[in-house]
């Protein structure tokens, strides 16, 4: 399934949105403009390697070394369909999700998740040696906060049938409910798994923490939650 657009429209420009976009299709630019070796010490670099984590616990490791990472390797991507995929869907659910949140809050809410999917997809693989990049556990963070907020939305999706393509509208908790369980089947089949590609771990962990930072950043729903509890 693929997202072509949702129905709801945006307050006011997504500043936000539009400036992540923009800083990873120039990153990813001047990914393109590196040789080999210096695209490779890039990646290996500023990329989150979960054995390095490791290390680091283990006092193998300095802190900037190993949990640096954790925030740059959110804007290197491995490919022009990996940037596009991700940019795409930041496109399409970022905007409502930043007239929810405000800019701050949804910035906020945009790292953490970014944050969060390396930290489990670390915790998933820990001695993995290969670099995960990308910006897909920020992203799915921002599509588990719109699951929340926006279930009733719809989302206009390419959706291909064996040999035909067709275009529906998807209730957005649908859409949102079966990309969630697509990853965690997904997840659960890579455990064990040597030279896995996909961060399949990331997306679980950043759409959980999206769900989660809603419920505490959203004015509206922050209130209520602690009404609740009184």
């Amino acid at each position: 399934m693929i997202p072509i657009r949702d129905n709801i429209r945006s307050r006011r420009f997504p500043v936000i949105s539009v400036t992540l976009i923009v800083i990873n299709v120039l990153i990813f630019l001047y990914e393109l403009s590196l040789e080999q070796g210096q695209l490779t010490k890039l990646v290996w670099t500023f990329g989150v390697i979960p054995r390095n984590i490791q290390g680091m616990l283990d006092g193998q490791f300095s802190l900037i070394t190993a949990a640096l990472p954790l925030l740059t390797s959110m804007f290197l991507h491995g490919g022009w369909f990996h940037l596009l995929g991700n940019m795409l869907y930041l496109w399409i659910f970022g905007d409502n999700v930043e007239d929810r949140l405000g800019r701050g809050r949804y910035l906020l809410l945009y790292l953490a998740a970014g944050v969060a999917g390396s930290v489990t997809q670390v915790w998933a693989n820990p001695l993995a040696a290969e670099p995960v990049i990308g910006a897909s556990g920020a992203i799915a963070g921002v599509l588990g906060a719109y699951f929340i907020s926006y279930p009733r939305a719809r989302v206009l999706t390419l959706l291909p049938i064996l040999f035909f393509i067709t275009f529906v509208e998807i209730p957005a908790f649908v859409f949102l409910f079966l990309w969630f369980v697509t990853q965690w089947l997904s997840g659960f089949a890579s455990l064990g798994v040597p030279g896995n590609m996909v961060a399949w771990w990331a997306h679980i962990g950043g759409f959980i923490t999206g769900i989660i930072g809603i419920i505490f950043l959203a004015p509206s729903r922050r209130k209520a939650y602690i009404r609740r509890l009184e």
